[in-house]
């Protein structure tokens, strides 16, 4: 896809904040250092758009990006930091909920996971907690130039293992910095949003 136009259009923490559900969106989730900021800005060829913290579990808001004016990506906060208390994960946890109860016009909720380890219980969680609400389950294996491609399958059975996926295909490994698998990623979403282009939200 040919990118023309990326811009932050809201930042929410509850959905009297959220932008109109004009557009198709497809939401990313992920905990807070596996990189879903460096993933939105290699997908959109822009190196500050989506701003990458130091401070992992910082991103406390839902954050959403107009795309060509027409569809959203969606950033979810970041979950599993340990040095955050209980009543901040919780807040989180609201937020992100409310979200994915509540938009009408979300297409698809995508898992990103990093693909040198294993997945974690609050992985398995919010991808169990995204195929309760109906959506396709694909997960996106970041920081793929980070091991040999030799490891991949193994690598990928692991997480598909953990996260009880039936189709390997469902997992995609990817790596924002060597744009590795950046146009089957891309081939993914249009497929979503041409599904979605007819329906009226």
């Amino acid at each position: 896809m040919k990118i023309t136009k990326a811009e932050l259009e809201k930042i929410a923490v509850n959905k009297k904040q959220y932008p109109g559900e004009d557009l198709i969106e497809i939401a990313f989730a992920g905990r807070s250092n596996v990189g879903k900021s460096s993933f939105i800005n290699s997908m959109v060829n822009r190196n500050n758009l989506a701003r990458t913290s130091g401070k992992p579990g910082k991103t406390r808001t839902i954050n959403f990006y107009k795309i060509n004016e027409q569809f959203r990506f969606v950033d979810l906060p970041g979950y599993g930091y340990a040095q955050v208390s209980k009543t901040e994960k919780d807040k989180w946890g609201y937020i992100i909920e409310e979200y994915l109860n509540n938009r009408k016009n979300l297409a698809e909720v995508v898992l990103l996971v990093d693909i040198r380890h294993e997945p974690t219980e609050q992985d398995l969680m919010m991808y169990n907690w995204i195929k309760a609400f109906k959506f396709t389950g694909i997960v996106i294996a970041t920081k793929a130039d980070k091991i040999s491609k030799g490891k991949y399958q193994a690598n990928i059975k692991s997480i598909k293992n953990k996260l009880k996926i039936n189709d390997t295909n469902l997992i995609i490994p990817y790596s924002s910095s060597k744009k590795i698998n950046k146009d089957e990623v891309w081939k993914t979403f249009e497929e979503i949003l041409m599904k979605n282009k007819e329906q009226q939200f």
